[in-house]
This record gives C-alpha cells, structure tokens and sequence, in this order.
C-alpha cells in the first residue's frame, strides 16, 4: 500500500524533494484511501507546513524532535533494548525480515528505523503490514502521545500508525513512565548519548532523504482499500 511510503515520507527529514512531492502525498492519501476523513484531517497541518514553510525551519525542527530527542527516537529498538546486546539480535532478524520479503536495506539508516519500516510494509500485503505495525504497536502509541503533548503536527502520523494497526497499542507501563527528555539541555543529552551506537550502515546517523523519484513511484490510482478511521 503506497499509503505506507507515503507515511514513511512524512517522517523523513525534510528536503527539497520532499517539499515537491507534497501534492502526489496529498492525491495518494485520498486517493488510496486507507485513511479515514478524521485521520486525512489531522494530518493537514503537517501537510501544509511541509508545503508552505521555509525548509531550513523545517529541518530544524525535525532535528530538535527526532535527533536530540532520545524519548522521540525513530529508531524503535531504542525504546525496548536501548544499547544493549538484545538490540543488535534484532536488528539482525528484521534485516533477516526485509531480505526474506525482498527488500535489500540500502540506505544510511538502521533497520529499526521507522521510516525504513514503513518503506518495507508498502511492499507488503496489508493484513501483514498491520501485523508488523502491531508488534510495535506499544512504541507506536507512547510516541503519537510524547509528540501530541508537544503539539508537534507528526503526532498524526504516528496516531494513523496506531490507527492502521487495528490493535490496542497502549503504552506499556515502563515506556510510558519515562520522562520526556529536553532537546534544548545540551550536558543531559550529551551524557544520555554518550553510549556507543550499535552500527548497521555506513553512517546510523545520516538523515533519511526522500528519493527523486518518489513521485514516479506514487502511484495514486491504486484502489481504494479498507479504511482506518
């Protein structure tokens, strides 16, 4: 479902490219229709900022949230393993995983990414993309809750996620227990990240760009599927 690329876009650091491919995101959402008219409409605000706002703004934004944010991490594996050795056995099964279905993990990111993830369930049939949404449902859920009380616009991405799920994705009482961290306290975040990075690409932390032909590969024809609502 290319609703799944689409999402995987909205969460990628933003670029030029990405800025251009606004209206194709736009006609794939409402046209493939696997999002419900509640959900479409939130995420409008994040749709138009992309769209209108200076893009060096963006960027900066995005950095502050998802970079020097550990709380707000997009690599999912963060929140369960953190550094520890279980993280790297992971990472290794959902390369296993992307390989299986296909999918060679080029790009600079690691697996856990959520944007790799969601770029690898567009390739998937959906009852086993809501699956895999699923087993995250938990991060998924403390994620769209930590970026809402930021009154941060991609608090609607992750809220559709949850919604695409189908499932109860409560966070758990250990996820939802840890402060929010502030990205604006260099020392704390400098202490927090001092730990060694587990390393699965060239560079694990490279942005995420969306390729020049991601409107070649929107495809907005598709047919409409079963809607979350």
């Amino acid at each position: 479902m290319k609703t799944f690329k689409v999402l995987s876009a909205l969460l990628s650091y933003p670029t030029e490219d990405l800025v251009a491919a606004m209206p194709a995101i736009d006609e794939v959402l409402h046209g493939e229709g696997l999002l419900g008219p509640c959900r479409l409409q939130d995420l409008t605000p994040l749709l138009e900022r992309l769209a209108t706002e200076d893009l060096y703004d963006l960027q900066e934004r995005y950095v502050l949230l998802f970079d020097r944010s550990r709380t707000l991490s997009l690599n999912l594996f963060e929140h369960v393993h953190g550094e520890g050795r279980d993280r790297g056995g992971a990472m290794v099964d959902l390369l296993e995983t992307y390989r299986t279905g296909g999918m060679d993990l080029a790009a600079t990111e690691l697996p856990d990414h959520l944007p790799v993830l969601l770029e690898y369930l567009s390739t998937r049939p959906l009852a086993e993309a809501r699956a895999m949404l699923a087993d995250a449902g938990h991060i998924l859920g403390v994620l769209s809750e930590r970026l809402d009380r930021r009154d941060a616009p991609y608090a609607a991405v992750l809220s559709a996620l949850v919604a695409l799920s189908e499932t109860d994705c409560e966070p758990t009482a250990e996820l939802a227990q840890i402060p929010d961290d502030n990205p604006e306290d260099l020392a704390a975040l400098d202490a927090v990240w001092a730990e060694a990075q587990v390393v699965f690409g060239p560079d694990p932390n490279a942005g995420c760009p969306v390729s020049r032909d991601l409107l070649a590969r929107m495809d907005p024809r598709a047919p409409v599927a079963a809607t979350a609502q």
